[in-house]
């Protein structure tokens, strides 16, 4: 069985069931954690509807807040999910804006910072997040 990801009557994502449930269940998580709706419809007959404009705004503020956010634990635990949603975002044509570190100061507007803070190079944090991305859709059947 699987399930599917769609906007309109194209197939962004076809996961199994598995994989969509624990999908859905991280999208809530962090539109509480966010305060705005990912534009992720419910599950019904195995289809799930997806707003692209919402889904886009969603994607940013999660990038957003991923880049603001300094703390090797946070970002262990959420690091799989922002990779997955660039992934689903790219598919859906999101235009995905990345924060430019030379437009902050190292701590300016961060959230749950450890001490000391891990010292990371914006590209090299860019970098990776997409690398990560671009193999998770890779590896989602549509």
């Amino acid at each position: 069985m699987s399930q599917y990801f769609d906007v309109g009557d194209e197939t962004l994502w076809n996961p199994s069931n598995g994989a969509a449930r624990l999908f859905l269940r991280q999208v809530a998580v962090y539109e509480a954690e966010l305060g705005i709706p990912s534009g992720v419809g419910e599950m019904v007959n195995d289809e799930c509807q997806v707003d692209p404009g919402a889904y886009e705004r969603f994607v940013n503020a999660l990038v957003e807040w991923h880049y603001k956010t300094h703390h090797r634990i946070i970002h262990a635990l959420s690091r799989g999910f922002v990779a997955t949603a660039l992934a689903l975002a790219n598919r859906a044509g999101a235009e995905v804006r990345f924060p430019d570190a030379a437009d902050h100061d190292l701590l300016e507007g961060r959230t749950d910072v450890q001490v000391p803070v891990p010292a990371q190079e914006r590209s090299e944090w860019d970098e990776h997040l997409r690398e990560q991305a671009k193999a998770i859709e890779r590896a989602m059947p549509c």
